[in-house]
């Protein structure tokens, strides 16, 4: 029972582990979602410049 309750533990671990460094690297598609948004704010920025322009 004392080796089946390790082996939980050790399972348990390594899947942690292997969870948290996989996170590390970012794929192709965190990429292209980090464009999208920097896109998107640059177009709001945008779009709030010319309201103002068109207030005055």
């Amino acid at each position: 029972m004392k080796v089946l309750k390790k082996l939980v533990y050790v399972l348990c671990l390594v899947t942690f582990m292997s969870v948290a460094f996989g996170c590390e690297k970012e794929g192709p598609a965190e990429k292209a979602g980090k464009q999208i948004d920097k896109a998107m704010d640059d177009a709001g920025d945008s779009m709030k410049g010319m309201a103002d322009k068109l207030k005055d």
